[in-house]
């Protein structure tokens, strides 16, 4: 691996630390109300980034996702539950990673995202938005948690909210972007 191959790996691990943290910020500020429990939001943008992360970033945007998780899991959302946070920054992680991974195997996306259409990418937001409070309720479940239904529909809708919000905004924001004469 050389030296330029690091760097540009080790910048895209960052930038989704930052676009995570940046992202979750702008949530509290703007959807502090619409908390259901700790942790889940009817509206939660920072779903939307960690998937656009790992679609952009693969294992990198993972590597990033799992950083910045366990930051806020440990000092921000569940800093006196370390299983919790732990576990926590683990499903959030891998919940996005997953449905890149299957998207890949299953569609043949392109890892420069060519082939990702934008019903590919509804169809993307979609999964994650299930697998993501899926599996963390599961390991709830195991835990011993009971009367999980609830938390697992805000969970589901705020992280398909928040994806749909995040991604379209982003849309409108590239299309403001001048493009070149061909």
């Amino acid at each position: 691996m050389t030296g330029s191959n690091v760097r540009q790996r080790a910048a895209q691990v960052l930038a989704t630390v930052v676009l995570f943290l940046a992202t979750l910020w702008l949530n509290d500020w703007l959807f502090d109300r619409l908390e259901f429990a700790r942790g889940i939001n009817y509206v939660y943008l920072p779903a939307g980034m960690r998937l656009l992360c790992t679609l952009l970033f693969a294992e990198n945007g993972a590597w990033g996702l799992l950083f910045a998780s366990w930051l806020v899991d440990f000092l921000y959302f569940f800093p006196d539950d370390f299983e919790r946070a732990f576990v926590g920054g683990i499903l959030a992680t891998v919940a996005p990673y997953l449905v890149y991974r299957l998207a890949r195997r299953f569609w043949g996306l392109d890892p420069l995202l060519r082939n990702l259409t934008p019903r590919r990418l509804l169809a993307l937001a979609l999964a994650y938005s299930i697998a993501n409070p899926l599996l963390l309720h599961l390991w709830l479940a195991l835990r011993g948690q009971h009367d999980l239904l609830r938390g697992f529909a805000a969970m589901a809708f705020g992280d398909l909210t928040g994806t749909l919000i995040l991604l379209y905004v982003l849309r409108g924001l590239l299309a403001l972007v001048p493009r070149k004469a061909q």
